[in-house]
Formats: C-alpha cells, structure tokens, sequence
C-alpha cells in the first residue's frame, strides 16, 4: 500500500492540470449577446407556395379529383369519368317524395335559401324533394322554358346528392364570379343518390349539358340546351 501510494505522489509532480476555466463569464456574455436570427426563408418560401397554389387552383375543400378511379367529386356531385356512359333507358321516377310547391312554400320547406337567377327570372314551376322526418326537404328545382332548363340548389357540403357519368373532353374547370365550376358538354346520364348514400338507378335519365358550381355553401346545378357562356352568365346572375 505504502509503495502505491508513494508512485501517486511521484506521478502527481510531473501532471500539469490546467485551470478551471471560466464558465460563468461565458455564459454571462453569451447571455448579453444579442440572439442570432434563425433562417426562416425556407418556411416563409413553403407558405407563399401553398397560397400560390390555393390561388390558381380549384378550391381543395370543394373538389377531390381521384386520377385512378376517374372519379371527380364536386359540391355534392360525383362525376364518373372511368368509363364510356351507359344510357339510361326507360322512363325515369322522380326523385323521392317530389312534389310541386310555390316559391314560398318551398322556401320555408329548406334550410337554405333560393336564389333565383336574374338572366331567368322567376321559375314557371318549383319542385321540392327527399323530405326528411322534420318535413325539410333536399333539393330544389326551378324549372324554366317549359322545362328545358333548370336549375337544381341542394347542400352538397357533406354527402353527394347526383352521380353522372361523363368521359372525353367535355368535363372541364370553369372561372366564375364567385370562383370555379364544372362544366359538362354534352347530355350524359344523371342518377340521384339518396340520403342513405345508395345510388337511385331508377332515378337515371339522360341530361343536357350542365353547369356545377357553389355558392354560400349551396350547391346548383344548371341544367339545359345552352352553350358555356350562356350559363356561365346566368350562373353569375344569381341573386
């Protein structure tokens, strides 16, 4: 032990040990320093995309575009672009429960409101249907020109209420007033989906060109012989 001990000794006169260094003044100046400024370009630069994007493109919250399974679902609608339409035949039923009902009725039958289009003025008949237990019924429909045109208004903001099929180029984004819409060139088959989801086949008919787009959370559909521009007009009509 005593041996041990003497080598400790003999060792510790020939270690230099440096100095405790000074921590706390380090510390106290890094403190005083003013902070450094993080580069933040890069978060910056991902914001200015995402908006550039929510810009130019179709609104995200309004349309989902499914390039795998040619489906576009928008304001309410599901469009099939998968394949070739099949046209309906026979004669068509009605949507459930329709009915015939004036303006004001129908509007107190709604949980939402009619807005006529001023380039159609007032509908020649309205059609209301799909009541639910409360008596509030789904969908709208404004009738003009002895039917050939109409305009259907629905709340499309959580369930589909129509599924078409369509394919080809005439499915194309549209610029409104208000924001976007689809337009579809060219009759194609149109089938009323129900409020537990199921696609009413026995509903399918065959449209004309149409018109989707929404506005104050509601969803219209124009329906009828008229070129793009006409519609686009009347679609920016609404009041």
């Amino acid at each position: 032990m005593d041996d041990l001990e003497r080598e400790l000794r003999d060792l510790a006169e020939w270690l230099d040990t440096p100095d405790t260094p000074a921590v706390a003044d380090r510390v106290r100046a890094r403190l005083a320093a003013p902070a450094r400024r993080r580069r933040r370009w890069r978060y910056y630069l991902a914001v200015a995309l995402v908006a550039l994007l929510v810009a130019v493109l179709p609104p995200g919250r309004a349309a989902l575009a499914d390039a795998v399974a040619g489906l576009l679902r928008f304001s309410g609608i599901i469009i099939d672009t998968s394949s070739a339409p099949v046209s309906p035949t026979g004669s068509p039923s009605p949507l459930p429960s329709q009915r015939p009902a004036s303006l004001h009725e129908a509007q107190g039958k709604l949980r939402f409101p009619i807005r006529l289009p001023t380039k159609l003025g007032p509908p020649e008949q309205v059609l209301v249907a799909d009541a639910d237990g409360t008596g509030s019924y789904r969908v709208v429909t404004l009738l003009y020109r002895g039917g050939v045109v109409r305009v259907d208004a629905f709340d499309g903001r959580l369930d589909p209420v129509f599924q078409k099929q369509a394919a080809g180029p005439g499915v194309e984004w549209v610029q409104l007033d208000g924001g976007f819409a689809v337009w579809i060139g060219g009759p194609h088959p149109l089938a009323y989906v129900d409020r537990a989801g199921t696609v009413r086949v026995e509903s399918a008919r065959l449209a004309a060109s149409t018109l989707i787009w929404e506005e104050a959370g509601v969803s219209y559909r124009l329906e009828g012989d008229l070129p793009k521009g006409e519609a686009i007009e009347i679609a920016n009509s609404l009041n």
